[in-house]
C-alpha cells in the first residue's frame, strides 16, 4: 500500500467523501447541459459538509474546472478508471443521476460491487430504463402506453410488429440519444432495423412499440423526496411525435394542452415516481392523442430539460434535487417562486454545417448538438409563430 501511495499524488482524507459522475466528452445524446447539474450538485454536496469529488474527461466543462470539486478526477468515465478511484477514495456513495446517460450506465456495475448509489436505487432505475419491465410497470398502474411486446431476434420482432399494429417503434434499451431507435411500416423496415441494431449492439433486448402517429408530445421534469412530489416544469414539443425530443422546439410553460391534459400528466407522474420509489429527478416522456395521454418513457435522471426549466424559472433545482438525494434536505425546505414572464422556447442547435454528409432528415434518434433558449413575451411573437406554421405543414402532409 506504502509504495502505491508514493507513485500516487492523491492522498486520500478522512472526511466522508461523495462522488459525482460526469457525462464525458460532448457527443450527439450526451450534450454539455449535463455539465450545468454535476457543477450545481457538486455545489450542494459542499454546502452538505461532505467533499465533493467529480470524476470527468471534458476540458470544456465547467465540472472540470480548478475550484469547482474538492477533487477532480480527470480521467474518463468508464468502469476500469473509476473502480481504482473507488478503491482509493472508499467514498460514501456515488451520484449517477446527474451526467447523463453516460453515469446512469455505470450503476449496474457500482450495485453490483456493492457500493452506494446516492438517490434512487439501481433496481428502480433499472426498471425506468428496461423498457419492457416500464411497460409492465405502467400496466399495473393503469397508465395508459403504446402497445408493445420485446424481441431478440428479425422473426420475434416481425411477429411483434404485426400483433402491435404497424407503424412500430423498433428501440433498443439503455441507449443514449435515441441510438438506433427507427419507426417502420413494414416486415422487411423490421428486419433492416432489428439486423442493424443487433450488429452495433449485440445481445440487446429489443422492445417493439406501436406508433402513436400525429400526436402531440409534451414532458414533465420532476423531483420526488420519498413523501412529497414536485412539478419543476411542464413543456410541450412544437414538434409533433416522432422526433427525439433533443431535436424538437420546446416551450415552457405548455402552451396548447387543456389543463386536464396537464394535470393528467402531472398525476401520472406523481404515480410513477412514487412507484419507482425516485430519490432525486425523473423525467417523463408523454404522447397525447385525443385528449387522451400516453406515457412512453421515464428517465431516473436529470434530463437535458432540468437545466432549461432552472434557469427559466430561476430557481435552483440541481441544488435542491441534490440535497434530497443526500437526505440533507426535504422538499418543503423550500420555497419555489417561478420568475418567468411570458414563455421560454427550447431551441435544438444543429452542428449539418461541419458535417455535410449527414442526413438533416429528423426522427427518433438525436442528431442535435446543445441547446438555445429563448424568451418570449406571448405567444404572437413572430418566432413561435414560425415554428408553429411549420409544425402544421409537416402535420398536413
Amino acid at each position: 500500500m506504502s509504495n502505491t501511495l508514493s507513485s500516487n499524488e492523491s492522498i486520500p482524507s478522512q472526511k466522508k467523501k461523495i462522488i459525482v459522475l460526469g457525462s464525458g466528452p460532448n457527443r450527439i445524446g450526451q450534450g454539455i447541459e449535463f455539465d450545468y447539474c454535476c457543477v450545481h450538485g457538486l455545489m450542494a454536496i459542499k454546502e452538505s459538509g461532505y467533499e465533493a469529488i467529480m470524476i470527468n474527461c471534458n476540458p470544456e466543462t465547467v465540472s472540470t474546472d480548478f475550484d469547482i470539486a474538492d477533487k477532480l478526477y480527470f480521467e474518463p468515465v468508464y468502469w476500469e478508471h473509476l473502480w481504482e478511484i473507488i478503491e482509493l477514495e472508499q467514498p460514501y456513495g456515488i451520484i449517477v443521476q446527474l451526467g447523463g446517460q453516460t453515469a446512469l450506465k455505470l450503476a449496474r456495475k457500482l450495485h453490483q460491487r456493492g457500493i452506494r448509489i446516492i438517490g434512487t436505487s439501481f433496481d428502480n432505475m433499472d426498471i425506468a430504463e428496461d423498457r419492457g419491465r416500464f411497460s409492465d410497470l405502467l400496466k399495473e398502474l393503469e397508465i395508459p402506453y403504446p402497445e408493445y411486446g420485446t424481441a431478440y431476434t428479425a422473426d420475434e420482432a416481425i411477429e411483434v410488429a404485426n400483433r402491435v399494429g404497424y407503424p412500430v417503434l423498433v428501440r433498443p434499451s439503455y441507449v443514449l440519444g435515441g441510438q438506433r431507435m427507427r419507426i417502420v411500416i413494414n416486415d422487411e423496415e423490421v428486419e433492416n432495423a432489428v439486423v442493424s441494431l443487433l450488429k452495433h449492439i449485440p445481445d440487446n433486448k429489443i422492445l417493439i412499440d406501436h406508433f402513436l402517429d400525429r400526436c402531440q408530445e409534451a414532458e414533465v421534469d420532476a423531483i420526488f423526496d420519498g413523501e412529497d412530489f414536485h412539478v419543476m416544469g411542464v413543456m410541450e414539443h412544437i414538434e409533433p411525435a416522432g422526433i427525439h425530443s433533443g431535436d424538437s422546439n420546446a416551450v415552457l410553460p405548455a402552451f396548447n394542452l387543456t389543463p386536464l391534459v396537464i394535470t393528467t400528466m402531472e398525476y401520472y407522474s406523481e404515480k410513477i415516481a412514487r412507484a419507482l420509489n425516485i430519490k432525486g429527478l425523473i423525467n417523463i416522456q408523454f404522447a397525447i392523442k385525443n385528449d387522451k395521454v400516453y406515457v412512453i418513457e421515464a428517465n431516473p435522471r436529470a434530463s437535458r430539460t432540468t437545466p432549461f426549466i432552472a434557469k427559466a424559472y430561476q430557481i435552483p433545482y440541481l441544488n435542491i434535487a441534490t440535497k434530497v438525494m443526500l437526505d440533507t434536505a426535504k422538499l418543503k425546505d423550500f420555497t419555489f417562486e417561478k420568475k418567468l414572464e411570458g414563455f421560454a422556447i427550447k431551441e435544438p442547435v444543429f452542428s449539418f454545417d461541419k458535417f455535410p454528409g449527414v442526413s438533416r432528415e429528423l426522427g427518433p434518434e438525436m442528431k442535435s448538438t446543445g441547446e438555445a433558449i429563448r424568451f418570449i413575451k406571448d405567444l404572437r411573437d413572430p418566432y413561435f409563430r414560425m415554428l408553429y406554421k411549420e409544425r402544421s405543414m409537416h402535420l398536413s402532409k
